[in-house]
């Protein structure tokens, strides 16, 4: 027999304590596999009752803004500016949505602001962006309307005059 010939039969294994480690690892191993499997399985499943709760997917999936069209007063007087911000421009005015700006945000109104209200009442009646006309609500009158965007615009730096009430001969024209 050659030197070559003994070295193929011999053992990786010498020593008892070798073959001690061996034999741990190869019952160790397989479980912690088994076991990071099993957890990968079971850990997939999302259990969170809070987050998975109705009110708070009914939360996550809501519109970013709603549009409310209310009636105006009981005695036919035209809304405020303030009221008509309540009611129709909050959604996007005080959360920046859809890139509105906010009221308050001098910056963002300040570049609005310097290109006059005439100028910023015409492009919002339109509607502008992303901005539907009249904000969604075309039930309001241009009176009311102007009212809403000078609000706004005061509120946000600007000095804008409050616009002149209609005549009582154009609302009945409008009727």
């Amino acid at each position: 027999m050659s030197a070559n010939e003994s070295h193929e039969h011999e053992s990786l294994i010498k020593t008892p304590q070798q073959l001690g480690v061996v034999m741990v690892l190869s019952f160790v191993i397989p479980v912690i596999g088994i076991l990071l499997l099993v957890q990968l399985v079971i850990g997939g499943i999302n259990t969170d009752t809070v987050t998975n709760s109705a009110e708070a997917v009914a939360d996550r999936i809501k519109p970013v803004a709603q549009v409310t069209i209310a009636a105006g007063g009981a005695d036919g007087a035209a809304k405020t500016g303030e009221q008509i911000y309540q009611t129709v421009c909050t959604a996007c005015h005080s959360t920046g949505a859809a890139g509105a700006p906010k009221m308050g945000d001098t910056a963002a109104w300040g570049k609005l602001i310097a290109q006059g209200q005439k100028t910023i009442v015409a492009d919002a009646t339109k509607g502008i962006r992303a901005m539907p006309p009249k904000g969604g609500a075309t039930d309001l009158s241009d009176y009311e309307f102007e009212r809403a965007v000078v609000y706004m615009a005061n509120k946000s730096g600007g000095s804008f005059k409050e616009p002149a009430a209609p005549k009582a001969a154009d609302k009945a024209a409008k009727k």
